[in-house]
């Protein structure tokens, strides 16, 4: 089997963030996608390792925001490849908080989708969370950063984590 047809299929690049507790935390990720239109719903796809996926167990809460084409590397490896365990990855961040105190990054994002988990699928080392939307804003126009642009562009490479890593 050649794994690498899977990069055939389309992904975006998003920052997927939630609270716990009074804190925040976030994380990069490639699975989000709109599931219903009434009442709008949203999937997002986390590894059960993460923080971030620690923090929606407990709140029930994610937002999603998307990414811009012309976002820094650097940017995407704090919340790609840094754990929210050993740093603060809003320290300097434009983000908004909101309803529930789960944050939307503000910083390189073309839009942001909050939603309140309504169901969960546990797919072995990630879950599937679905969402039911509460919020959402458009922040600016551009285009999104797919993951094939990240890839094949920006030469970024998939954490462990990832749902796309391939050793």
């Amino acid at each position: 089997m050649d794994v690498r047809a899977l990069f055939s299929l389309s992904y975006g690049l998003y920052i997927v963030s939630s609270v716990k507790d009074d804190k925040i935390n976030a994380q990069i990720a490639n699975s989000a996608f709109q599931i219903t239109s009434e009442p709008v719903r949203l999937a997002v796809s986390l590894n059960k390792q993460n923080l971030t996926h620690e923090y929606v167990e407990s709140s029930g809460l994610f937002c999603v925001s998307i990414l811009e084409k012309e976002i820094p590397m650097k940017f995407i490896g704090t919340f790609g490849f840094k754990s929210g365990r050993d740093i603060d990855k809003f320290d300097g961040v434009n983000h908004k908080i909101l309803d529930g105190g789960v944050p939307a990054v503000i910083d390189y994002s073309l839009a942001y989708i909050a939603a309140k988990v309504v169901n969960k699928t546990d797919v072995g080392t990630h879950t599937i969370f679905i969402g039911e939307v509460f919020d959402a804003n458009v922040i600016k126009s551009g285009e999104p950063m797919t993951y094939a642009y990240y890839h094949e562009v920006k030469k970024g490479k998939s954490p462990k984590t990832a749902p796309t890593y391939v050793k």
